[in-house]
């Protein structure tokens, strides 16, 4: 869909908001289940291998701050480039691109750790940039956390900028937008 715009993107990929910010859909969600008892303890429950989703950020707007309990990897898919924010556990700060551009140092793909907080915001020129994120073990909405500013800011003080910048929604948003998503995904893709 060359040229296509944001509006088009939306309704034809069937995108619903995101709690932390932009458009979503779940694409993909595996039917075999890993046991809760073969997971780390940090899951408490059982958990599908993996997940994937569309994801659509729009310029000027942010994937707030947040973090999940599995490693997820960005796929840059089309549009301008994107800024993934990272804090990590041990208080340190990644800013990575993920985008076309090899020679200015994006990649197409871009893994953030478990456990890491993370947001991101557009950064190349273009009305917005679609990606694709894959979960494993699978997104499970349980697994989701906003990030609180106040909180945020207490445990890495050094990062007042970024924490300030990229710090929104609510958990209870998360948890409405995050059903409905589920349901379309077992009703199967459209694509």
């Amino acid at each position: 869909m060359a040229g296509a715009t944001v509006d088009e993107l939306i309704r034809r990929l069937d995108l619903a908001r995101h709690p932390e910010g932009g458009w979503y859909r779940e694409t993909y969600r595996c039917e075999e289940i890993i046991p809760g008892g073969a997971l780390p303890e940090r899951f408490g429950g059982p958990r599908p291998f993996s997940t994937s989703i569309y994801f659509l950020l729009e310029q000027r707007e942010i994937s707030a701050l947040h973090r999940i309990k599995s490693d997820e990897i960005w796929h840059f898919h089309a549009g301008a480039s994107l800024t993934i924010h990272i804090l990590t556990p041990r208080g340190g700060r990644q800013e990575l691109r993920l985008g076309p551009d090899l020679s200015a140092g994006e990649s197409f793909q871009i893994v953030v750790a478990a456990g890491c907080w993370f947001g991101a915001e557009v950064s190349g020129a273009g009305e917005y940039s679609l990606v694709g994120c894959t979960v494993s073990p699978g997104f499970d909405s349980t697994d989701f956390q906003l990030g609180n500013r106040s909180e945020l800011l207490r445990e890495y003080p050094q990062h007042a900028e970024i924490i300030n910048r990229l710090t929104g929604s609510t958990d209870k948003q998360a948890k409405t937008c995050f059903s409905q998503s589920r349901k379309v995904a077992k009703e199967g893709s459209k694509l």
